[in-house]
């Protein structure tokens, strides 16, 4: 839900704003962006979506009361929330019904009464870095809207069904005439009778109150791909909630948040790491232990190495997710200078300053000529 944009801001309204005046909001903006004035238009049908999400939760005082306690959270079920489901009829009301004039009012019966995809459900993941880096198994708990299995998604009590609408004759959509700007014309809307499900329900099933979906709580033991990153996401096919009427259910979406290590840093699919060495090992090299993915190992580290020296060692990195390919590993040596020496360690180590010439400090030399040029 994170990348939600605020419902008020789609509507362009204060938080103060009132029943009419979100409502004329929504015709504005619903008019803009409706499918039927942009064929083929991915972006407009994005946006009009969302427009209309936003009214119905704006338009309903206890919706708009939750969101604005809780955000979009508060229909977020991995959040704890109620979850949300866009049953938006014709709130879109004389607009609505004039765009059905002109372009047809078939596609809008099939809309109207025919399946519907579940929702998609998100859900966050906290993984170590060893688990990121290596692949898991995670068992993953969220809520998920299901068909009722009292009624099998029927919203009709045992021993009953559904009956068709006699007042739309199952379409979900009636047509009525309707004086606008432009004269008297036919127009169609959704059946005021069935609420535009083209069905009526007599005797509702107790179980899901007549819905035909209840809400449940479900485990589900997941593989996380080796090589996920901090944000990165899983989808798992059909794992979110089912679909109405016959439609097909929507996907988990599992976002993965990735701990920090004490030791490595990543960058893409490279490891960093700065290896701390002694004086005595950088001036004469020496075969020290480094840490890798792997676990530790040996290394040679040559004579007269600087600090700030970093060894790159290839196809050590991170494993590329589905892929065989690995990244590099990196490893920065940098040089600790020894505290606490003792009188005798003191004498000795003035001792060695004063026996080396300028020619072992080629670099502190050069950086003073170019200082006093």
């Amino acid at each position: 839900m994170a990348d939600k944009r605020d419902y008020y801001e789609v509507l362009g309204v204060q938080k103060t704003a009132g029943e009419d005046e979100i409502k004329s909001a929504y015709r504005q903006m619903a008019k803009k962006y409706h499918p039927d004035l942009h064929p083929d238009d991915k972006d407009a049908e994005a946006k009009f979506k969302e427009v209309n999400e936003a009214y119905a939760v704006l338009s309903d005082p206890e919706k708009r009361r939750q969101y604005d306690q809780f955000g979009h959270a508060a229909f977020d079920p991995a959040q704890g929330g109620t979850g949300f489901s866009g049953d938006f009829g014709d709130i879109f009301g004389g607009f609505g019904d004039i765009f059905s004039s002109f372009f047809g009012g078939g596609s809008s019966s099939r809309r109207s009464t025919g399946p519907v995809r579940g929702d998609d459900v998100g859900v966050r993941v906290t993984l170590t870095f060893e688990e990121a880096v290596n692949g898991c198994k995670k068992d993953v708990t969220f809520r998920r809207v299901q068909n009722c299995v009292e009624c099998g998604g029927s919203g009709a009590a045992k021993g009953t069904e559904p009956k068709t609408c006699g007042k739309c004759g199952g379409t979900g959509r009636v047509r009525v005439q309707q004086r606008t700007m432009l004269g008297m014309m036919q127009t169609e809307r959704a059946c005021e009778t069935c609420g535009g499900r083209g069905k009526i329900i007599e005797t509702p099933c107790k179980a899901c109150r007549g819905q035909g979906q209840v809400q449940v709580t479900k485990t589900l033991e997941v593989a996380i791909p080796a090589g996920i990153d901090h944000g990165q996401r899983v989808s798992v096919r059909s794992q979110g909630s089912d679909g109405q009427r016959g439609g097909p259910a929507g996907d988990l979406i599992i976002t993965v948040a990735v701990k920090s290590h004490p030791v490595f840093e990543r960058d893409g699919y490279d490891v960093y790491c700065e290896v701390p060495i002694t004086f005595p090992e950088a001036a004469l090299g020496a075969t020290i232990d480094i840490p890798t993915l792997e676990g530790s190992e040996k290394y040679d580290i040559p004579e007269g190495t600087q600090t700030g020296t970093t060894f790159t060692l290839r196809g050590r990195g991170i494993k590329q997710v589905n892929g065989t390919r690995r990244g590099d590993l990196h490893l920065t040596v940098v040089i600790e200078v020894p505290k606490n020496l003792t009188s005798e360690q003191k004498e000795k180590l003035r001792a060695f300053g004063d026996s080396t010439g300028k020619k072992n400090y080629a670099k502190k030399e050069s950086f003073f000529k170019k200082f006093f040029k």
